[in-house]
């Protein structure tokens, strides 16, 4: 009765957690949170739902066999009868998946076997055991006939093909589809117009602050803030590592998820942090990079000193 009791307990806490989660699912519902976001928690909301009430159906059946149990050994008891204990199908299945030898016959699998009087059983491997292993060999023979034989299913390089091969379509439909945008290293210039700088750094920040830091500070990428590049220090060469990337340094090229246009102003907004000295910058890394010439109407000014008002 007690274990019903904790039962019980857990199924009112469950109906607590379940209130929460309705609520949840309505506030991100009306949250204006993105239809995927929104579908992932209604999900959950739906899975909860249906977990807490196949609960809810096994505490019931429990309570009510409790009950039948108890009214049963009752009456066994007012007519004198021993009370008989059915052994529940769950016992069953769970003795039979186990291949389990009774106490009371374990005599017929003892081996001669003697340890300091510890004795030793000759018990069988557990069906579910043997079971698992026979699926496991049907699985691999499937497995190698669609991969390796059959091919009617593709292997890991080819699925990478298949991405790179439509990130390359998709580059290139984006390209044909705004043609103003056809920017390259031959002709990228620096972005000047704040909007546009404005646009660069939120592309900095979703996709490049993880390795460079938000300030540009350097982390598991190198400090963007210093005189000293990798791979060069002007416009056009900070463009050319952003659309080739570098590989053998984990970082990919950007040109199959950015258009030209937002290469070139996450690049000219790379190019304004030069000199901005961020706290815990990272150490210099690479050659000094000294312009040729700089134009003074065209010195472009430290990003704090921006207004990036659009970003924030």
């Amino acid at each position: 009765m007690k274990n019903i009791l904790y039962k019980i307990s857990a199924l009112a806490f469950s109906f607590l957690i379940l209130g929460s989660s309705t609520a949840s699912a309505q506030a991100a519902a009306d949250s204006g949170m993105s239809p995927a976001t929104t579908l992932y928690i209604l999900a959950g909301f739906v899975a909860f739902t249906a977990i807490l009430v196949l609960y809810v159906s096994v505490v019931i059946l429990r309570l009510l066999r409790f009950i039948v149990r108890e009214e049963a050994a009752k009456q066994a008891g007012l007519a004198g009868e021993p009370v008989v204990e059915e052994e529940s199908w769950w016992s069953k299945f769970v003795d039979k998946a186990n291949d389990v030898v009774p106490i009371e016959e374990e005599e017929t699998i003892m081996l001669d076997h003697n340890y300091d009087g510890i004795r030793e059983l000759d018990n069988h491997l557990p069906p579910w055991w043997k079971w698992t292993f026979y699926l496991s060999i049907v699985f691999a023979v499937v497995y190698m006939v669609s991969y390796h034989v059959i091919g009617n299913m593709p292997l890991q390089i080819d699925e990478y093909n298949k991405e790179v091969a439509i990130a390359q379509e998709a580059a290139l439909q984006r390209a044909a589809n705004a043609p103003l945008a056809n920017i390259d290293e031959s002709n990228v210039e620096m972005a000047t117009d704040p909007a546009d700088l404005a646009k660069g750094k939120q592309v900095f920040m979703n996709s490049c602050a993880q390795c460079h830091k938000e300030q540009g500070e350097g982390g598991i990428g190198p400090n963007l803030t210093d005189d000293y590049w990798l791979h060069g220090g002007s416009i056009s060469e900070v463009f050319v590592t952003i659309k080739n990337g570098v590989p053998e340094k984990g970082m990919i090229s950007w040109e199959p998820v950015l258009s030209p246009t937002q290469m070139q102003n996450v690049a000219s907004y790379i190019m304004t942090l030069r000199g901005t000295n961020p706290p815990n910058a990272k150490a210099p890394q690479g050659e000094l990079y000294t312009p040729e010439s700089v134009n003074v109407e065209e010195e472009v000014q430290p990003a704090d000193s921006l207004q990036l008002s659009q970003v924030n």
